[in-house]
């Protein structure tokens, strides 16, 4: 849907993230421009996390108020899990606050895409160590969401989750719940090619997947009242 005026949508994401802008680029429908602004972070672990949340989140949302968004995305799912959900609701208020416009969380787009589903009991694969893990299964299972298994790849360095081939998450989601009764397959990170592996998640396992980029996209098209473009 094309309408006469265009919608700005601020992204946040970390400084190695070059999967997101590209998810992004395809999904916003004519109308709705993207504009982004980076966290550095080169690590995907906690240590890295914390460094961004606590010295580059609140500087990128500044500069994102400079073009006077509509609404702004924090674009890393694992960060916005990281403290907790009243964390990042906190995290989510200051973020408008400072950039101008409502703000949209990641885990919180995750999390209201699982429950619309109805989904009781999922499957999760991530990119990430098993402490960044632990961290989103907490935040699922806030909802009352049983997180049957969570297993994920291991990758430290945030630039070579991108780098995952699509086949390659396919492989790995259908060896980690192939053998487990679950309803939905969540397939965690911005970062993560996981959109492009939808299809063949769901061949594989018949399952419905939601993934970060989707759920996350599909909040921000919402947001101005459009449907994404995939």
């Amino acid at each position: 849907m094309t309408t006469g005026v265009q919608r700005r949508v601020g992204l946040m994401i970390p400084s190695s993230n070059t999967m997101m802008e590209a998810d992004f680029t395809r999904g916003l429908p004519d109308g709705m421009t993207l504009h982004t602004a980076r966290m550095y972070m080169r690590d995907t672990t906690r240590q890295g996390e914390e460094r961004m949340l606590d010295e580059f989140a609140l500087p990128a949302a500044r500069d994102l108020g400079t073009v006077s968004p509509d609404v702004v995305v924090f674009g890393c799912t694992s960060a916005g899990a990281l403290r907790g959900s009243d964390y990042d609701a906190r995290l989510c208020a200051q973020i408008s606050e400072v950039a101008g416009a409502p703000a949209i969380s990641t885990i919180q787009s995750v999390r209201h895409a699982i429950r619309a589903t109805g989904a009781r009991r999922i499957g999760v694969v991530t990119p990430y160590v098993d402490e960044l893990n632990a961290k989103i299964k907490s935040s699922i299972e806030d909802d009352g969401i049983e997180v049957v298994r969570i297993a994920g790849l291991g990758i430290t360095e945030n630039f070579t989750i991108a780098q995952v081939p699509r086949d390659t998450i396919v492989e790995f989601t259908v060896a980690t719940l192939s053998d487990v009764d679950v309803d939905l397959v969540f397939a965690s990170c911005t970062n993560f090619g996981a959109m492009a592996a939808i299809p063949g998640i769901t061949r594989a396992l018949g399952l419905p997947v939601v993934t970060s980029n989707q759920a996350v996209l599909a909040a921000t098209v919402a947001s101005a009242g459009q449907e994404a473009a995939v």
